[in-house]
């Protein structure tokens, strides 16, 4: 499973005997993914720092192309596109006031200030600035580096992500303008802090296995140290040290070719996608009434916006007649389907219920392709634990975690393909060893510490530095702690959903889903309606099998209505409500329930 090189060599040699070795190779090599800075060559290299300088080397990547079998075609990354290569980078960041036309006329300051839920709520794009982005090394700038010699802008910059965007610490996009170059043939740069990751490896050590994987596709990722000089408050003070940042290859068209795939296809971020069809939202871009702004609630538009494909195959997802078989063979590749979920449950990857993973097509196939995206609460159940977190818990876990996907439920109800499923994770497995986990969190302190625990990092560490020494320790074991999870959840009911009650009459009326167990088994419902949520002062309970129940008219105030799904067995899971208790931690299987002075029962989620 682990990748080679040699098809690569040969089909490398193939290629140069083709083309002849007098040929022009830059054309080639930009097919390849081996992209060169066009930038002024000299001698010597520029410090801006102060320090002693060093002639530096630029290294460039390479890749391989897709490969097919039969009638469908798996994916296949380009394994020269990664370099077995844990430095650091350095980038120095130079911000700047531009002009209102570019929506860069703004300050350092005020790019840092405003969180992703502020624009939303003024309704206006993310403030940015400019940039004169330059990499090199603690040395300074090498010649042939990006931005070598250069003393006027070459990029905007603004903050990135979603929750992480309200962080001390900010996430930073920094999108190369026309015709400045690009870095690693890139040319948005996404820089991540990832402050809510103790380890501060996590998403780097999610590619870097992924790029050993041959049957999921992997994104280049990076450490880089972080220099800035503000020059939007008039002054010019010099670099200030942002501290450790990832770099991770952002999903794009340029990031397609690059991999060997199709840019010219279709290329969606999942924002909250459960594979519903969404018939008022997902529509034809050419619909008179399509909103942009609407669709993108759910999905992200990053490539072709003919969604014709997108929504033919929906409308066969959310088909009952169109058997599974029919269904993956027209729209998806099952050797992706079955790997990219045991990657994400081997390594505890849960928020990938709906969400944090990009969909991918050609433009002349029906094939739908799920890419990985987003992999920093990896691995995270010993520092949950060690920080009291307990945002995770009840179904979220092995495949009941995938139950709420209408085309994981339609998949996991396979018996052939769960046995598929149990293939790709005892391959994961074997190949995400102690022994090779170890090595990799080894590799990856030696590069971390020395930054997280010095300024200006130290301050915004979640865990002391020996709470990370347990939690790092502790790493390797997790395979086989989430491989008993998934076990066990394969054993349990399957979650549902929780209806709201409603007082009609001298009654109240309770009502949920049904469970789903795969030994087909009988299942026990136990409801329990509480004042309290210890479930201590009870006001109505229900133990059977029917999936509803009747009580006595609640009166008015607030009450908690908690519901499990219990086999034969003994196996016990909650529903997928939950509610957020003051500790801002997750209770599974709950719904708290207002009831006012006239009968009508409202639904509280709490804060997150």
């Amino acid at each position: 499973m682990k990748k080679g090189t040699f098809g690569i060599i040969i089909t490398a040699i193939f290629l140069l005997a083709i083309i002849g070795v007098t040929a022009n190779l830059e054309p080639i090599l930009a097919t390849l993914g081996v992209y060169q800075e066009e930038e002024e060559q000299d001698t010597g290299v520029i410090n801006l720092l102060g320090d002693q300088s060093a002639n530096v080397e630029n290294l460039a990547g390479e890749g391989t192309s897709t490969s097919g079998s039969g009638e469908t075609i798996h994916l296949r990354d380009k394994d020269l596109l990664y370099k077995k290569d844990n430095g650091v980078v350095t980038m120095y960041l130079t911000v700047s006031t531009g002009s209102v036309s570019e929506g860069t006329n703004h300050t350092w300051d005020e790019v840092n200030t405003y969180s992703a839920y502020d624009y939303r709520e003024w309704g206006v794009d993310r403030y940015k600035v400019d940039g004169l982005l330059q990499v090199g090394t603690e040395a300074g700038i090498a010649p042939g580096s990006l931005g070598y010699a250069r003393t006027v802008p070459n990029a905007t910059v603004q903050v990135r992500g979603q929750t992480s965007s309200r962080y001390a610490q900010k996430n930073y996009k920094i999108r190369l303008k026309d015709n400045a170059g690009s870095w690693n043939g890139q040319t948005t740069i996404a820089l991540n802090k990832h402050e809510s990751d103790g380890l501060r490896f996590r998403n780097k050590m999610g590619f870097d296995l992924l790029s050993g994987v041959d049957e999921l596709l992997s994104l280049r990722t990076t450490f880089v140290h972080l220099y800035v000089n503000d020059l939007t408050d008039g002054t010019d003070d010099g670099f200030e040290d942002y501290g450790l940042y990832t770099q991770v290859e952002q999903l794009n068209k340029k990031a397609l070719r690059a991999h060997g795939l199709d840019r010219n296809g279709n290329l969606y971020k999942v924002n909250f996608f459960e594979f519903l069809r969404y018939e008022d939202s997902i529509k034809m871009s050419t619909d008179p009434t399509y909103d942009l702004a609407d669709f993108e609630t759910y999905i992200e538009v990053k490539g072709d916006d003919d969604h014709s494909k997108l929504i033919a195959m929906l409308d066969d997802v959310n088909d009952a007649s169109i058997s599974l078989d029919e269904l993956i063979a027209k729209h998806f590749d099952q050797e992706n389907l079955t790997y990219w979920l045991a990657f994400n449950i081997l390594t505890g990857n849960i928020d990938t219920q709906s969400r944090n993973c990009y969909l991918y097509s050609p433009k002349n196939r029906d094939t739908w392709y799920f890419l990985c995206w987003d992999n920093d609460a990896f691995f995270s159940k010993d520092e949950d634990v060690t920080l009291g977190r307990t945002d995770y818990g009840g179904w979220e876990r092995g495949v009941s975690n995938y139950w709420g996907n209408m085309l994981f439920r339609r998949c996991l109800k396979s018996e052939s393909f769960r046995r598929d499923l149990d293939a790709a994770i005892n391959d994961l497995r074997s190949y995400m060893s102690k022994e090779k986990l170890s090595g990799m969190v080894e590799e990856y302190e030696s590069v971390v510490l020395p930054y997280l625990y010095s300024e200006p990092d130290k301050e915004f560490a979640p865990m002391t530095r020996e709470q990370y020494d347990s939690v790092a320790e502790k790493l390797p074991d997790l395979v086989d702690y989430y491989y008993e999870n998934y076990q066990e959840s394969l054993q349990a009911p399957m979650p549902f959903y929780i209806g709201t009650p409603q007082i009609k009459g001298a009654k109240t009326y309770y009502t949920w889903d049904a469970s789903y167990d795969f030994q087909q088994d009988d299942i026990l419902y136990k409801a329990v309606v509480a004042r309290d949520l210890e479930f201590k002062d009870v006001v109505a309970s229900y133990e059977g099998y029917w999936t509803s129940f009747t009580g006595n008219v609640l009166e008015p105030g607030q009450y908690y209505f908690r519901v499990y799904a219990e086999d034969e067995e003994g196996h016990e899971t909650p529903g997928f409500d939950y509610y957020i208790a003051e500790n801002y931690s997750k209770v599974h299987g709950v719904l708290c329930i207002y009831v006012d002075s006239n009968g009508k029962i409202d639904i509280y989620e709490g804060e997150e």
